[in-house]
C-alpha cells in the first residue's frame, strides 16, 4: 500500500478505505445517478486522453465554472494526472473578475455546465476578446460538450502512466483566486503536497462508520474541496446536492452521516426549529422550550454533571431525537467552517447529539489550520479547536496568527509584492486573523486584523465579535458594525424579514411595505431592545449607540458579500454611504 504523493494517488493507488468502495451520485430526473469506482477512473482516464489530444500539456490551466456535481472532480483528477493546474471559477463571478482570472491563470481551455452560466460566459468572452476553448458539461445548442473529449480519449492508446510518472508532488495542482474585500483577485498558488498534508492531518477526522456524505458548498472553495478530496480518500459516497433550496429533502433521502456547511445554514436551520417550537401548544410547547434552555447550557462533555446528563437523556429522548431525524437520523457530526460559529449554536447543537465541529483556515493554507474534534475530550466551545499536528502556529506581538507547515501556499501567482507582505523571511504566513492560543492546546479566533478599527477617541473596535452576538437575535438578519475614526459605533441591520414580518402580525403592526416598516416606531423600539441586551456584553466603548435597518438583503451577486459569505465592508460602507452619514450627522 503505497502513500499518496500526488492528489490523483488518492483514486488511483491501494489505499485502506475500511472496506467502502468509493462513489459518487448527483441528481438526475429525481433519483441519484451513481459512479462507481470503476466508471469514474474510466470517465477520469479517457478525458485526460482526450485532453492530450487537443495538446494540453503539463503546465497548463485549465478554467472550470460549474456547481457540484461528479464531473467537477472528473475534470479535476483528469487535469491533476496530467500535471494540469486547475482553476475553480465560482458560478457568481462578474464578468470582469472572470475575464480577469482567464487571461491571468493563462488558462487554455474552458468547462462550463449549463446554459444559463454559458451565456455569462460568453458575453465576458466577447466583451474582451478572450481567445480560449469552451466545452459545456450539459447538453446545451451549439457547443461543444465535454463527452465528446471522453469519446474521443476512449478511441486512443495513450499510456497514462507516462504522465502521471511524471508529476511532482510540489507541481502546481491548482490556482484559486481570492475575491476578497477588495482590490483585483489573487491568484493563490497550491501544489499537491499542500493539500495531500492537509488531507492527511484531517483524515483522522473520518472514523469508519462514515459510509455517506452530502456536498453542497460550493467545490470552487477550498474548504469543500479539500473535504472532498478526504472523502475520496477514504472511499466515502459523496452526494452532490442541486442547490440549497431542496439541501433538506435532500439530507432527509440520503441521510449522510457526515456534511460540512457554513454558521448561517445553521443558524437557520435553528431559527426553523425554534419557529415550529413556538407553534407547539400545552406540555408540547413546554417541553420544547424546557429542551432548548438546558441545551444552551450544554458545557464541553466531561464538564456537564450527572444531575444535568440525566435531564439531558430525558431531553435526548423527548426532544432532541427529532431534530436529529429533521438531519435525516444518521448524523455522526457537521464541520462548520467559513466564519465564526455562534457558541450558542454549538452548544445546542452538541446537548442535541449533533456534534458540530468548528474549523478554521484559509486558501492560502490548504485550508484547514485547527478543527475541533467529534472526541468528548477534544472539544472546546468558543475554539476552533486544536493546530493540526504538522502545522506551527505561533502569535505575534500584535495578536496576529502566524502559521507554518506543508499545506501552506508558496504564494500569490505572478504577485511576488502580495507574497512577500503574507509570508515573511521565515516562511510564516500571516493570516490577518487576531486570536489566542489557550494553555490547553485550543485556537481561539478574536477577529480580523484589518476589520478592526479605532474610534475618534482612540478606543479599538473589533466588529465581528460584537455582530456574532448581535445575530443571536431572530430578528436580525445581517449586520455590520461601523465607526471607524467616529465619536461611537453604530449598526447597519438587515432585518430577517420572515421573522420580522410574524413580530408584525402578533403585534397588529400592518407590514404594507419594508420602506414603511423599517420607520414603524414600535418596530424601531423592538430592534432598540434587541440591541440594548446585545450591548450588555461589551465595553462601554464599544456600545452600537445608533442603528439604521436597510431593505436589502446583503448578496454576492450584488457585489457586498464574497463567495463564503463574508462581509465586503467597502462596498457596504459605499452603497449606505447616505444612511451612514444621518447617523452621525448629530
Amino acid at each position: 500500500m503505497s502513500k499518496p504523493t500526488r492528489l490523483f494517488d488518492f483514486i488511483k493507488n491501494d489505499i485502506d478505505t475500511a472496506g467502502r468502495n468509493l462513489k459518487l451520485a448527483k441528481r438526475v430526473n429525481g433519483g441519484w445517478k451513481m459512479y462507481d469506482k470503476t466508471e469514474i477512473l474510466d470517465i477520469i482516464d479517457n478525458l485526460s486522453k482526450g485532453l492530450i489530444l487537443k495538446g494540453v500539456k503539463k503546465g497548463d490551466k485549465i478554467a472550470l465554472m460549474s456547481g457540484n456535481r461528479p464531473e467537477w472532480n472528473f475534470i479535476d483528477f483528469a487535469c491533476n494526472q496530467l500535471g494540469v493546474a486547475l482553476i475553480p471559477l465560482y458560478p457568481t463571478l462578474s464578468a470582469q473578475d472572470l475575464s480577469y482570472i482567464v487571461k491571468d491563470a493563462e488558462a487554455k481551455l474552458l468547462f462550463v455546465s449549463n446554459q444559463d452560466l454559458i451565456t455569462k460566459v460568453e458575453k465576458a468572452v466577447s466583451d474582451n476578446n478572450l481567445d480560449i476553448d469552451i466545452y459545456t458539461l450539459d447538453e446545451v445548442p451549439n457547443h461543444k460538450q465535454y463527452i465528446q473529449l471522453i469519446n474521443e480519449g476512449k478511441e486512443q492508446n495513450i499510456d497514462l502512466k507516462v504522465y502521471n510518472d511524471a508529476v511532482d508532488p510540489n507541481d502546481l495542482l491548482t490556482l484559486i483566486y481570492t475575491s476578497g474585500t477588495t482590490g483585483k483577485p489573487k491568484g493563490v498558488y497550491l501544489t499537491h503536497k499542500n493539500l495531500i498534508s492537509n488531507v492527511s492531518a484531517c483524515s483522522p477526522l473520518l472514523t469508519d462508520d462514515i459510509n455517506k456524505a452530502l456536498s453542497f458548498l460550493p467545490l470552487c472553495h477550498i474548504f469543500e474541496r479539500m473535504v472532498v478530496y478526504m472523502y475520496i480518500s477514504k472511499g466515502v459516497h459523496v452526494y452532490y446536492a442541486e442547490n440549497l433550496d431542496n439541501i433538506v429533502a435532500d439530507i432527509n433521502e440520503v441521510k449522510p452521516e457526515v456534511f460540512t456547511t457554513v454558521p448561517r445554514v445553521l443558524e437557520k436551520v435553528y431559527d426553523k426549529i425554534i419557529e415550529k417550537g413556538k407553534a407547539l401548544t400545552g406540555i408540547k410547547k413546554s417541553l420544547f422550550f424546557w429542551a432548548v434552555a438546558l441545551g444552551h447550557q450544554f458545557q464541553e462533555p466531561k464538564q456537564n454533571g450527572v444531575w444535568y446528563n440525566i435531564k439531558l437523556g430525558i431531553a435526548r429522548k423527548l426532544i432532541f431525537s427529532k431534530w436529529q431525524q429533521a438531519l435525516g437520523g444518521n448524523i455522526k457530526f457537521i464541520i462548520s467552517g467559513g466564519a465564526a460559529l455562534q457558541q450558542r449554536l454549538a452548544r445546542i447543537f452538541w446537548a442535541a447529539d449533533i456534534k458540530i465541529l468548528e474549523g478554521y483556515g484559509l486558501t492560502e493554507t490548504s485550508p484547514v489550520i485547527a478543527v475541533n474534534s467529534w472526541d468528548e475530550n477534544d472539544v472546546k466551545f468558543g475554539s476552533v479547536g486544536r493546530v493540526l499536528k504538522n502545522l506551527d502556529v505561533k502569535i505575534a506581538e500584535d495578536g496576529e496568527i502566524l502559521v507554518k507547515g506543508p499545506s501552506i501556499t508558496a504564494g500569490y501567482y505572478k504577485n511576488d509584492e502580495a507574497t512577500k507582505e503574507t509570508i515573511d523571511e521565515n516562511g510564516y504566513l500571516h493570516t490577518g486573523d487576531i486570536g489566542e492560543l489557550t494553555s490547553d492546546g485550543f485556537l481561539k479566533i478574536t477577529d480580523r486584523k484589518k476589520e478592526i478599527f479605532k474610534t475618534a477617541g482612540g478606543k479599538y473596535i473589533a466588529p465581528q465579535v460584537m455582530e456574532n452576538k448581535l445575530m443571536e437575535s431572530v430578528l436580525i438578519g445581517q449586520v455590520m458594525i461601523i465607526g471607524e475614526n467616529k465619536k461611537f459605533p453604530a449598526a447597519l441591520i438587515v432585518p430577517a424579514y420572515e421573522e420580522l414580518e410574524k413580530y408584525c402580525k402578533i403585534k397588529g403592526i400592518n407590514f404594507d411595505s419594508r420602506d414603511s416598516i423599517l420607520n414603524n416606531p414600535q418596530v424601531l423600539e423592538k430592534y432598540q431592545q434587541e440591541i440594548d441586551k446585545a450591548n450588555e456584553n461589551f465595553g462601554h466603548w464599544e456600545m452600537v449607540k445608533k442603528f439604521v435597518l436597510l431593505p436589502k438583503e446583503w448578496t454576492i451577486d450584488n457585489g457586498e458579500l464574497t463567495p463564503k459569505l463574508s462581509l465586503k465592508r467597502k462596498i457596504i460602507l459605499q452603497k449606505n454611504e447616505e444612511e451612514i452619514n444621518k447617523i452621525y450627522a448629530e
